[in-house]
């Protein structure tokens, strides 16, 4: 992974203050990109954005993307060459709580995003990070490819759906032939340190042998392709610079593990007792009349492994070890950004 390609280019985050944005924002910013961010709060407390010491070597503002006059007047002022969308409501139960704010941060949002991108004229790339859940799940055992149909179940998943047809639109409609090259990238599952998410396994893990309790585990036996965020962000800026140097490679990507990493929830949550130690363990609080989550998702990741000779480098072994291996050093009260760098360079 060598990130040479972004010293000194001008990168526009939105969601930077995420889980996923400040990974990569401290990726970016060691790799010497002038970066602008662009996000609500960090979304808890604590927060890896606050951890990673990156804010006072970047420009991060605080707005909602949501806000299309706010957003313009800091896309314009950043003059970004690369963008990268990852702003998003990204709680599947908390879009049944509250599916209007899902569907404007999810749609909207990306429509504001994409408004700017087009009345520009400084941008050459641009990646919109949606989901694996954006397909109509039919609970096969094989993986989704990128020409299946996009109708995604949930208020969440489906407002990640709109998001893709809109990017869609635009690409069709006003970036076709423009020099500005846009991608989508459907990502599995991640985990990874300094996720402080609600209603994310691994956070709830860590909540719950911090706190010396067994692990709730409401979905044991659901399916998904985990993998460590370095692996998606990795190929996030894959995509970006290779279409920045050739149109031919913007696309739509799934982004996931091999199919040994697609484990069960319950497996998942065995390797966490293992890398953990200490007595950690589970048990099963299946909840009945439960919001619907899929019991089966995997994604085919043929396409963008032929056209990148991508690969993942991380199993689920060793991204497991990982997110443990970080989350004692927080919990020791260690230095969080060597942790990261560490674990950037090992990647």
């Amino acid at each position: 992974m060598n990130l040479t390609f972004f010293n000194g280019k001008r990168v526009f985050i939105t969601g930077h203050t995420g889980f996923k944005g400040s990974w990569l924002c401290r990726m970016l910013v060691r790799a010497g990109a002038v970066v602008t961010g662009y996000s609500l709060e960090p979304p808890t407390q604590p927060n890896l954005f606050s951890l990673a010491d990156v804010e006072d070597k970047m420009t991060s503002i605080i707005g909602d993307i949501r806000d299309y006059e706010s957003l313009k007047a800091a896309f314009d002022h950043a003059q970004p060459e690369i963008v990268l969308h990852l702003a998003a409501q990204p709680i599947v139960r908390d879009s049944y709580k509250n599916p209007r704010y899902t569907y404007e941060t999810n749609v909207m949002g990306t429509v504001n995003l994409l408004e700017c991108i087009r009345t520009s004229s400084c941008v050459r790339s641009v990646l919109n990070v949606t989901t694996d859940k954006v397909y109509h799940n039919n609970e096969w055992c094989w993986g989704y490819r990128e020409d299946e149909p996009l109708d995604g179940f949930d208020p969440y998943s489906n407002s990640k759906s709109c998001s893709e047809l809109v990017t869609h639109s635009y690409i069709n409609s006003f970036f076709a032939n423009s020099g500005v090259c846009v991608s989508t990238a459907r990502a599995g599952n991640v985990i990874g340190g300094g996720d402080f998410a609600n209603d994310r396994i691994i956070p709830d893990c860590v909540r719950s042998v911090s706190a010396g309790n067994a692990i709730g585990v409401r979905n044991p036996y659901s399916t998904r392709p985990y993998q460590h965020v370095l692996e998606p962000l990795s190929v996030y800026l894959k995509i970006v610079e290779e279409q920045y140097k050739d149109a031919a490679y913007a696309g739509f990507y799934n982004v996931g593990p091999d199919e040994c990493d697609c484990v069960t929830t319950g497996e998942l949550v065995n390797l966490f007792c293992e890398k953990w130690g200490e007595g950690a363990h589970w048990v099963n609080q299946a909840e009945k009349n439960a919001p619907h989550e899929a019991n089966f998702l995997k994604l085919d990741c043929s396409k963008i492994k032929k056209t990148f000779g991508w690969k993942p480098r991380w199993h689920i072994d060793e991204a497991v070890r990982e997110t443990v291996a970080w989350t004692k050093v927080y919990l020791a009260g260690g230095d969080i950004p060597v942790e990261m760098d560490r674990q950037i360079d090992s990647f």
